[in-house]
Parts: structure tokens; C-alpha cells; sequence
């Protein structure tokens, strides 16, 4: 029985990515006819079609669809087989390719690069900052290496070396009732409007679980949603409400500059637990710990 190549794999895989057949030759570094016969072949193989000729641009059918979803697994499992190798007996030597979530990385890498880049000085480490859910679904599919994200977080499949905690803070407008006050609890600041991050960002998630407030309803009037933790601080500072910032980035410096008034949080669940987290069974498991360890230190 014949059996795909992975190359026919890979073809298969820029196709999908690229959406024509011209772009995904440029990405294969070959000829648009090559990367044509190579799809060919691999529908001769699996004796059915896997693109859809008929339509505009590359539509992949059904057959396609799942012949895709397997070829990332393969293609991963390769990648992680010749990085393995290369890397034996020498970690974080090469590529290194390293996810975050933007409530962490602007915070924590800066201290952490140079750290790295003393310890590790072959290291090529490629940064991707974005989601929680965007990171996981891209470490699982291969094209990221680990990521660095906070927990709680649903990661079946997953491993994670602990880098540490960090503390939720309340955030209030510098004229607040409360400003003066010492450690704050959900209940006191439940009346007020409440400012988040927008939807899929886990912070958000973090916050309302450490208050036990339930997740707004859309249209809410006494919710207003930031985009970024910067923009959240202002709209604290404006007086729009009430908010909730991660401790590193408060300790960064985030609100020096700002007219807000900074208070521990008195609450159960406090605190988020930063990780880095890599594939099951991923030979980069070593060099995620490696990753951790630098990052926990101070």
C-alpha cells in the first residue's frame, strides 16, 4: 500500500494555509506545477480529492478536511523528532518557538530575554504573543513550541512546569470612597461599574472567579470592556469604574503615571498561577522546564 509523503503532507498543509495553489508553492520554495503534481499524487493515494477545483480560490472537500487534520499531527510529530535530535545533549540550541498571552508578556520578558540570552546564547526564540485560547490551539497544532499563559485554564492534553503566582489587585479612580482604604473585599466594590478586559482574555475569567461575580450579560450598562491593560488603567483613572490588574504588572510600572489607587485584594482566589505549558509527550518538555526556571527567577 502506498503511503503519503511528508512532503505531500506539507504541500497539503501550505495549501490550506495559503488559499491558492501559487501562494503555497512560494511557501514550499518550489514550482507551482510541483506542488499541483504533489497534491495529485497525494489524491491518487488516498483515491479521492482532497481540493475543491471547482471553486474560487482552494476550498478543501470533506476527504481533505480530515486528511489535513491528521497531517498536522504527523507533521508535528516529525518536526519534534529532528528538533529531538538536534537538540540532544544541548538544550534551547536553535528555533524555539514560544507563545504568551499580553497580560503576561510585557511584564515578565522583559527581565527574562536578557536572562536567556546569556544562559542560552544559540537560542533563536521567535515570540507569539496572543489569547489563551488562540496559543492552545496552536501549541496543539504545532506551530508553537510552549506558551506561557496563567491557570486556571482548561489544558487537557497538555503539561505545564509552575513559574509562580501573581497576585489580582483591585484598581480604583485616585478619588474613590475607598481609595484610602487597606486590603479591599468583592463585596465592597460590587455596586460599582465594573471595567474588564474584553472577552477571551483569561484575566477577565481570572477576576470574576477571584470576586465570584458572574460573567456580565452582553449589553451590560455596569460592565465596560478594555482592550488592553493600559487602555483598562485609563478608563480606571477616567473614573468609568472599578477594575482588577495582575501584580507584575503593577510592580512594571504599569500605573505610576495613572490617577488610580492600588489595593490587595481580600478574596479566596486571588491569584493566578503562571506556566508554561507544551504538548504531551513533546520532546521540548525539557527545555519548557528550562523555560519556567528562568522565568520564576527574580
Amino acid at each position: 500500500m502506498a503511503l503519503p509523503t511528508l512532503r505531500q503532507l506539507d504541500y497539503l498543509r501550505l495549501l490550506a494555509e495559503q488559499g491558492s495553489f501559487s501562494r503555497a508553492a512560494d511557501a514550499a520554495h518550489v514550482t507551482q506545477p510541483t506542488l499541483s503534481a504533489g497534491i495529485r499524487e497525494l489524491e491518487k493515494i488516498l483515491g479521492s480529492p482532497v481540493v475543491d477545483r471547482a471553486r474560487a480560490g482552494v476550498i478543501l472537500t470533506p476527504v481533505g478536511e480530515d486528511a489535513l487534520r491528521r497531517a498536522q499531527a504527523i507533521l508535528t510529530q516529525a518536526e519534534d523528532l529532528v528538533e529531538a535530535a538536534q537538540s540532544a545533549g544541548a538544550p534551547l540550541v536553535g528555533r524555539f518557538r514560544l507563545g504568551v498571552i499580553p497580560t503576561i508578556a510585557p511584564f515578565l520578558l522583559p527581565k527574562a530575554l536578557p536572562r536567556l540570552r546569556a544562559r542560552y546564547p544559540r537560542l533563536k526564540l521567535y515570540l507569539r504573543e496572543d489569547q489563551t485560547h488562540r496559543l492552545i490551539a496552536a501549541l496543539k497544532a504545532g506551530e508553537v513550541d510552549a506558551a506561557l499563559i496563567a491557570l486556571p485554564y482548561d489544558i487537557g492534553g497538555l503539561e505545564t512546569a509552575r513559574v509562580g503566582e501573581d497576585e489580582l489587585l483591585a484598581a480604583l479612580p485616585a478619588d474613590h470612597r475607598l481609595a484610602n482604604a487597606g486590603a479591599l473585599t468583592p463585596e465592597e466594590l460590587k455596586s460599582d461599574a465594573m471595567i474588564l478586559l474584553e472577552d477571551g482574555h483569561c484575566l477577565r475569567d481570572h477576576a470574576l472567579a477571584a470576586c465570584g461575580f458572574a460573567p456580565p450579560k452582553p449589553g451590560s450598562e455596569d460592565t465596560v470592556a478594555a482592550t488592553s491593560l493600559p487602555t483598562l488603567v485609563q478608563m480606571v483613572a477616567s473614573g468609568l469604574g472599578v477594575s482588577f490588574l495582575p501584580a507584575m504588572a503593577v510592580e512594571a510600572g504599569l500605573t505610576d503615571r495613572a490617577q488610580v489607587s492600588v489595593h490587595p485584594l481580600d478574596a479566596d482566589r486571588s491569584a493566578r498561577e503562571i506556566v508554561v505549558c507544551w504538548r504531551a509527550g513533546s520532546s521540548r518538555r525539557a527545555e519548557g522546564r528550562l523555560l519556567a526556571e528562568a522565568f520564576r527567577e527574580p
